[in-house]
């Protein structure tokens, strides 16, 4: 008992929060810090996650940021590729997420600037909706890399819960 206990307080101890919500990181996954609009960065070998927050009613609706995200990637036709969408509640938080795979397209950079097409690219994200406001988490990197990381990025999605 007393070693669960122990256990529970590291782990408080480790939780990172933003938005009215506190949420834990998967074991294995090195802490990047924070930077302007992002709560938290994360990666685990060459795939990144980045939990975003710009600020109470910012960031777009949650229809708007599955439509943009889900045009970053095109299937091996070229053609738009289709996303898997669900909507879930974790500890009576609103939640959707969304699974993408193909050829990444999308523009980066704080200039916004062209990058060269990612095939076999994947995207886990999702939308917490909290009583400070949406945090958008994405989690992308090479398809095997996030493919390896799914049951993880569940349990990170599973952390969150209201301070």
């Amino acid at each position: 008992m007393r070693l669960v206990l122990l256990l529970a307080s590291v782990a408080l101890l480790w939780a990172e929060t933003s938005a009215g919500l506190k949420w834990t990181a998967p074991p294995g996954w090195v802490y990047k810090g924070e930077a302007p609009m992002r709560a938290a960065q994360y990666t685990v070998g060459d795939a990144e996650c980045v939990v975003y927050f710009f600020g109470p009613g910012q960031g777009g609706t949650v229809e708007a940021n599955i439509a943009r995200w889900s045009g970053q990637f095109a299937a091996p036709d070229g053609k738009p590729a289709a996303a898997k969408v669900t909507k879930s509640n974790v500890h009576g938080l609103p939640v959707t997420r969304m699974d993408i795979s193909g050829t990444y397209t999308a523009t980066g950079g704080a200039a916004m600037t062209s990058q060269a097409p990612k095939a076999a690219n994947r995207m886990l994200a999702a939308i917490v909706e909290g009583p400070g406001g949406n945090l958008f988490i994405k989690f992308s990197g090479p398809a095997k890399s996030v493919a390896a990381q799914v049951a993880a990025f569940d349990g990170l999605l599973a952390s969150f819960s209201k301070q």
